[in-house]
């Protein structure tokens, strides 16, 4: 509530020269107002507002722009139903900037209950296609950023997530083959010169797939070393003297196809070389589908520890070919659930038992569930709506997706496990402290071990708190100072950052955890 729908989809109208539809106003037009309808029955306005929405859908052939009522997007399939009518735009805002707008308006019955509202709907908000943040803008500022979320989601296709950033906005796509050609190629800039950067054994199964995707264009191919070892100065130096040397300027495209080393590798290349061309990612983990790829965070590692010097770098296009995900190595695959738990307890119970039900295959292997796609696509959907808000961790909001990074980097540096293996130990050490903080059941820790068990990770924390991992935990990127922004969490789907002493955070780590 009190987001801007109806002010910026008449704004958005106007600028467009569509038809604009309060859904609000169509429910009034029964013959009571909306305030009294809800005050006096909000499961009958509910249904009535679903009918209503219904309705303005099927007559709406002229493309009209809709604004809902806030509730709309999470009752009954009402979600489904707007995303196979048309694009879904969320428009974000603080809770507390909503009382604002609110104060000395017309009557909003739920207004007392936002702050539970905004926790309960949010789910159901990160549904839409692209989540726009308002808190701060202006309407025509937000119409803009609107209108940038529909150009990049035209070029995309419906079901793409767009990542919201202005005339940065770019779409996340979720695809069956390996590679989607015509998407790939939409993408490319006529005349752009191209660089696949790929490891030796991506480059095997993958490679002759975005060479015939490109047929035409001209390609340039570049080869690292699997491992997180090839995040490093050396092997940047040696990418950015060889596209040099092959004659890529300005204009040219830099392919990341990989997992999350070459993504971060070839996007922090894209981002300095001739200080910036543009990148395209196509992940081929589950990783970097759902993190690594998404965000512009790029990086390469410094023997003090991972990801100390990187820059921001926005792709142009985030592809995810689930096929790729069918040559991933027993381990990789396995690994890959860190990062799909840590999106679990992040979002909520609902993706927490979707993530359950893929737990076999992360052990066993076989043919991918189809509810990996769709657990996929929400842990792009929360991370997309996070950045779109945060971009460069300036507001705190982007903090949150470091849950379980800050001991499973330092794990990960100092015991050489894959990025997943040591985030899903990271979440085990963020329930701890929470738990000692108090901000959730002891119980949680279990919980989560046992998750990570099921899914073939290791859970067992405590031998690897040696004191070479917690001297890693003082050169953490988020440290301030003394103190470590650390997220901890209080629940299940809800989770928020913390100022923790560097020392404090040692001594509740070696803590032994409650039975």
């Amino acid at each position: 509530m009190a987001a801007g729908k109806t002010s910026v989809g008449r704004a958005l109208a106007q600028a467009t020269g569509r038809r604009f539809v309060d859904l609000d106003d169509v429910i009034a037009a029964g013959g009571e107002p909306v305030p009294e309808l809800v005050a006096r029955d909000e499961a009958e306005f509910r249904r009535r507002e679903a009918a209503a929405l219904a309705d303005v859908i099927a007559a709406g052939k002229d493309g009209p722009i809709i604004a809902t009522g806030g509730g709309a997007a999470a009752f009954g399939d009402n979600v489904d139903r707007m995303r196979g009518a048309g694009l879904v735009v969320a428009l974000g805002v603080d809770v507390a900037a909503a009382r604002a707008r609110a104060a000395g308006g017309p009557p909003r019955p739920l207004l007392a209950a936002a702050d539970r509202l905004a926790i309960e709907r949010a789910p159901s908000y990160r549904r839409a296609h692209s989540v726009v943040e308002t808190t701060g803008r202006t309407i025509g500022e937000v119409v803009s950023a609107v209108q940038a979320v529909e150009r990049a989601w035209s070029r995309a296709g419906r079901d793409s997530t767009v990542v919201a950033l202005g005339d940065r906005s770019y779409a996340v796509t979720v695809d069956e083959s390996p590679i989607h050609a015509q998407l790939l190629r939409a993408h490319v800039p006529d005349g752009s010169r191209v660089a696949v950067i790929t490891d030796r054994t991506v480059a095997t199964h993958w490679l002759a797939a975005v060479q015939q995707a490109l047929a035409g264009i001209a390609i340039e191919t570049i080869e690292i070393e699997p491992g997180e070892a090839s995040k490093s100065f050396a092997t940047y130096e040696r990418i950015a003297n060889e596209l040099v040397a092959r004659g890529l300027d300005r204009s040219s495209t830099i392919i990341a196809l990989g997992g999350g080393v070459v993504g971060d590798l070839a996007g922090f290349v894209a981002a300095t070389l001739y200080r910036g061309i543009a990148v395209i990612q196509l992940p081929t983990t589950l990783v970097a589908m759902t993190d690594a790829a998404i965000g512009g965070k790029t990086a390469i590692d410094l023997p003090a520890g991972k990801n100390l010097v990187g820059a921001f770098w926005q792709p142009r296009l985030v592809a995810c070919g689930l096929a790729t995900l069918s040559t991933l190595p027993a381990r990789e695959r396995r690994a890959g659930f860190g990062e799909l738990w840590k999106y679990a307890l992040l979002d909520g119970p609902a993706l927490w038992s979707a993530v359950s039900a893929c737990a076999p295959w992360a052990s066993d292997g076989g043919a991918p569930p189809a509810a990996l796609r769709d657990v996929i696509q929400r842990a792009i959907a929360y991370k997309a709506a996070i950045v779109g808000r945060d971009e460069r961790e300036l507001t705190g909001h982007r903090a949150l997706l470091n849950l379980g990074h800050t001991v499973g980097h330092a794990i990960e540096s100092i015991t050489g496990m894959l990025h997943g293996e040591a985030v899903g130990l990271g979440l085990v050490a963020a329930c701890r402290v929470s738990a000692i903080l108090g901000s959730c059941a002891p119980t949680l820790e279990l919980e989560v071990a046992e998750a990570l068990r099921r899914t073939g990770l290791p859970a067992d924390l405590d031998p690897h708190l040696t004191d070479e991992v917690l001297a890693r935990v003082q050169v953490d990127k988020k440290r301030t100072g003394d103190n470590v922004r650390y997220i901890v969490v209080r629940e299940v789907g809800a989770c928020e950052p913390a100022e923790i002493a560097v020392t404090e955070l040692r001594r509740i780590l070696r803590a032994k955890p409650t039975p």
